[in-house]
C-alpha cells in the first residue's frame, strides 16, 4: 500500500513584480492557511515518510509549515528542481523513480501541473485551490506502478472546507 499526497503551495504574494517567480513568498493568507492545513492533516493522523518540494520559495515555505504540524523535520525536506515548471508526466517520473520506499509520500508544487496530475490519477478531483491537499491510496508495492490503476481512496482537503 502506498499513500501519495499532492500539495499545492499556499497563496503567494504578487506585490513585487520585479521579484523572480521562484522567489515569490507566501502572502498573509498563505502564512495562515499552511499551518492550518498541517494541523488539520495531523488531526486526521496523517504521517509521511518523505517530503519533496519544488525549489520555489512559496512551495518550500508551505512544505516547512505543514511538515512542522506533522512532526516532520524541515531539514529532511528534499528539494527537487523537477517539481518547478513541470508537467504531469515529469511529476509521475519523479514519483515512479522512488521504487518501493517510502510508503507515504508528500509532494509540494504548483498548478496547473498538480491539478492535472491529480485529475490523471482520479476523476474525483477536478481542481486544487491554493494549499489544497489531494490524498491517494494505492494498492501497489512500488511507486513505479502509480498511475497504472485507479487509487483505492481519494480525498481532497481544502483550506475552505
Amino acid at each position: 500500500m502506498k499513500k501519495l499526497f499532492l500539495v499545492r503551495h499556499a497563496k503567494s504574494s504578487k506585490d513585487d513584480p520585479a521579484l523572480p517567480d521562484k522567489e515569490r513568498p507566501l502572502n498573509n493568507r498563505g502564512m495562515h492557511d499552511a499551518p492550518k492545513m498541517g494541523n488539520r492533516l495531523a488531526k486526521c493522523d496523517v504521517k509521511v515518510d518523505l517530503v519533496v518540494s519544488s525549489p520555489a520559495l512559496r512551495a518550500v515555505t508551505t512544505a516547512q509549515l505543514i511538515a512542522r504540524e506533522l512532526g516532520y523535520k524541515a531539514s529532511n525536506i528534499v528539494i527537487d528542481e523537477r517539481l518547478y515548471d513541470s508537467s504531469p508526466a515529469e511529476l509521475l517520473k519523479v514519483i515512479r523513480e522512488l521504487g518501493e520506499k517510502p510508503k507515504r509520500l508528500m509532494l509540494f508544487g504548483h498548478n496547473p501541473e498538480f491539478t492535472d496530475l491529480a485529475r490523471r490519477l482520479s476523476n474525483d478531483i477536478t481542481d486544487m485551490p491554493t494549499c489544497a491537499v489531494a490524498e491517494f491510496d494505492f494498492d501497489i508495492k512500488s511507486w513505479s506502478e502509480v498511475g497504472m490503476q485507479e487509487p483505492n481512496k481519494v480525498r481532497l482537503y481544502s483550506p475552505k472546507d
